[in-house]
């Protein structure tokens, strides 16, 4: 059974993996708030344990027993997130510390509950996808508003950023999963996008908040 930190070490390398699951380890440390040579003490624990590989000067990746260790604990996160928001009332902005705190629990039946109450969701508040209890998850393929065309008409389904800062600006724009963006045009100057939606006749985001927005393409 991994330790609290030894869990936020796999979850930070799974979440920080690139296409070829590398993860190196300045940015593990920088991830993680610590000293390179404490990541790296860990990640040489990590090795013994049998959940990653790792080669002196080389990126570390995970090994499949690490994979899915580091996806059953993003599972327990984004189900806890999901229930604090559906079955408690908590904001979306509200739920990350605490699913921090709870996905560091070890009762496979408690979270097979609490997903079996909320009916088996396949994404988080925030639109990422919920690993399934073997570790597996579901691929999306959406598109960031940023590279989307004046004219056309798209849905919000997710975010690459989910900051309580940028939460809460979300919400002062009343942004949410799920609402339908007609984008009207296109500032020349500086990439921003005025869109209208729900009440607000005209709306500008930045190309910083368009980029951190992905959306199905309705039209």
């Amino acid at each position: 059974m991994a330790s609290f930190t030894e869990e936020n070490y796999l979850k930070a390398l799974y979440n920080l993996s690139n296409p070829q699951g590398e993860v190196s380890i300045s940015d593990l440390a920088h991830s993680l708030n610590v000293s390179m040579p404490t990541a790296n003490s860990m990640v040489k624990s990590l090795q013994k344990s049998g959940w990653v590989l790792y080669e002196k000067y080389k990126p570390v990746t995970l090994t499949p027993k690490g994979h899915k260790e580091a996806a059953l604990i993003v599972r327990k996160h984004r189900l806890t997130e999901m229930f604090l928001v559906k079955k408690m009332g908590f904001g979306w902005e509200e739920v990350h510390e605490v699913a921090e705190q709870i996905e560091h629990i070890h009762a496979p039946k408690f979270f097979e509950r609490m997903d079996e109450m909320l009916g088996h969701p396949t994404i988080d508040p925030h639109g990422s996808p919920i690993p399934d209890n073997q570790g597996r998850m579901q691929e999306f393929s959406y598109t960031p508003l940023s590279t989307c065309k004046p004219g056309q008409t798209v849905q919000l389904t997710a975010l690459t950023n989910s900051s309580t800062e940028f939460l809460e600006f979300l919400n002062s724009r009343k942004l949410a999963l799920g609402t339908q963006l007609k984008i009207l045009s296109r500032e020349a100057y500086d990439q921003s996008l005025v869109v209208s939606y729900d009440s607000h006749p005209q709306e500008t985001l930045s190309e910083k908040v368009s980029e951190r927005l992905l959306v199905r393409i309705l039209e």
